[in-house]
């Protein structure tokens, strides 16, 4: 590689890492937790989830007890499970009834919790594992502007660690086995920075590529339709397989009675370990009733194992199905193993953990890149002024980042002593505690002091998080490993096993203070 090839690469790289570097932190760190979104709302609810990835209630019950509340007659309904939730998602559109009340002619969503058939909308059922997963790509700034302020993040990030390696790639075998902590501090930062990367540079590419096709995909289409479809998006998504198919409304009501149980009990008998997550009923109550039963095979069974069967209700027969052994078509195979690599959920608990592990080392990544960024501008034929600029901004970088770590251990302990969680007080509490903590470090512009406190203060406000779960709702780990409550043992755990890490480092691996004599003096 050439001097001037080697050069634009490595400017590239320092770039586009700087300029990302906050929000790709924000996204790493709260996508982390992510793996876990669904056991944080059933640590935070004190939820117990006997099975995962399907509707495993009586399809009936809920019908029947839905239609207590709505009439149902004439309705596209829809009852789906897209997270290893008690609640299920309903969604009812408008009835096609001619003489439907106007009441019955508007649309519903909600939740529904299948075990004390409690209801609530969007905003009432917003929880704390929640909040992370949207914060991780920065759905709480107005749509689409954060999706795609995520996706580029990605998009840029594929470039930085492309970059990265080509930068390091004749050397990479040997600066890979080394590290020197007792060097000059850049070549710690440096060190650490290349073994890491290296390690990380799968899953941290998978997720790039992976996140800028689903936050970016929008923009992507449009030269698409414009061009291929003159216009007409709903074309592309039937193509897509997006689209359910539709069934005209006779207005004649159906003369016996629904039961979609032995449907889905008669499915699951000839599907082996097929996993039913939807269930979208057409025209409630007509003689043209239909209903398509979707889901997938077990992951351990096969991977890309979608499928469904569309019954029509008065005769019980079969109008179409896709076979989720033999029928998967390679459009199938793109949408879904996109989703199964980015959500790390298709082998179990490891995987996720371990997924965790890279996504917080990822988080190291991104800050030994800020420490590098400023020691190599730390110089004497350096300006002063410039100096002291660039010590601003990675003042303002770490104070940003370093700070999620407790604050987001505090949110944990929060919700378990509140009346009520929903989105208005998650946003309430953890923006304003972030905020105040952020401005505190970066007016006391100190990044070792920054970088040790945030660490201890976090430590120990993680070890605090089981303790207040067992105070708040009785489920301590002991008592949630008897009653085989995993889900609320396994975020306790994390908690614990972070916290006690992290204490470890504070207090034993952070002796020397990071240098900070340039420091801006107020």
């Amino acid at each position: 590689m050439g001097n001037r090839i080697y050069n634009i690469l490595f400017h590239t790289h320092t770039v586009s890492g700087i300029v990302i570097s906050v929000a790709l932190y924000v996204i790493f760190f709260t996508g982390s937790f992510s793996f876990f979104r669904d056991e944080i709302a059933n640590w935070q609810r004190g939820h117990h989830v006997s099975q995962e990835d399907a509707i495993v209630t009586s399809m009936d019950s809920l019908l029947t007890h839905i239609s207590k509340e709505y009439n149902l007659l004439g309705r596209d309904v829809e009852i789906s499970h897209y997270y290893n939730e008690r609640s299920v998602n309903v969604n009812l559109g408008a009835s096609k009834d001619s003489l439907a009340s106007e009441e019955d002619q508007t649309r519903g969503f909600f939740y529904l919790d299948t075990s004390d058939k409690s209801k609530r909308d969007y905003v009432g059922s917003y929880h704390l594992g929640e909040f992370l997963y949207r914060l991780h790509f920065l759905d709480q700034i107005p749509y689409p502007y954060g999706r795609y302020l995520a996706g580029l993040v990605a998009f840029f990030f594929l470039f930085a660690i492309l970059t990265g390696i080509l930068v390091h790639w004749n050397k990479i075998v040997s600066n890979f086995y080394v590290f020197r902590p007792w060097a000059k501090i850049k070549a710690m930062w440096t060190d650490a920075h290349t073994a890491l990367g290296v390690i990380g540079f799968p899953f941290q590419f998978v997720y790039a590529v992976t996140g800028a096709f689903f936050l970016l995909k929008g923009i992507l289409m449009l030269p698409l339709v414009a061009g291929l479809y003159d216009g007409d998006q709903n074309q592309l998504f039937e193509d897509l397989e997006y689209n359910h198919p539709e069934y005209s409304y006779r207005n004649e009501k159906l003369d016996q009675s629904i039961r979609l149980d032995p449907l889905i009990a008669n499915l699951k008998e000839e599907w082996q370990d097929f996993k039913v997550t939807e269930a979208h009923i057409f025209n409630y109550g007509d003689t043209n009733m239909h209903v398509v039963l979707s889901g997938h095979m077990g992951y351990s069974t096969k991977l890309n194992g979608l499928g469904h069967r569309i019954y029509k209700i008065a005769d019980g027969s079969i109008v179409e199905e896709k076979m989720p052994i033999t029928n998967n078509s390679y459009l199938d195979g793109v949408k879904n193993m996109m989703f199964r690599l980015h959500f790390g959920d298709y082998a179990g608990n490891g995987l996720r953990l371990i997924s965790f592990i890279l996504g917080l080392v990822s988080c190291f990544v991104i800050l030994s890149g800020i420490m590098i960024w400023l020691v190599a501008r730390d110089k004497k034929n350096i300006p002063e002024k410039r100096r002291k600029f660039n010590h601003q901004v990675a003042n303002i970088y770490m104070a940003i980042c370093l700070t999620l770590y407790p604050v987001t251990a505090l949110e944990f302990i929060v919700v378990k002593f509140a009346e009520e969680v929903n989105r208005t007080f998650l946003y309430r509490t953890y923006f304003p505690i972030w905020l105040v903590a952020t401005l505190f470090f970066i007016f006391k512009k100190d990044i070792g002091f920054t970088n040790k406190w945030t660490l201890l203060s976090g430590s120990i406000l993680a070890l605090m998080v089981p303790i207040a779960n067992g105070i708040a709702s009785g489920n301590w780990m002991w008592v949630s490993y008897n009653n085989g409550h995993h889900h609320i043992l396994l975020i306790d755990l994390l908690w614990m096993v972070l916290g006690l890490i992290t204490l470890w480092v504070a207090l034993f691996k952070l002796k020397e203070p990071i240098p900070n004599k340039n420091t801006v003096k107020s």
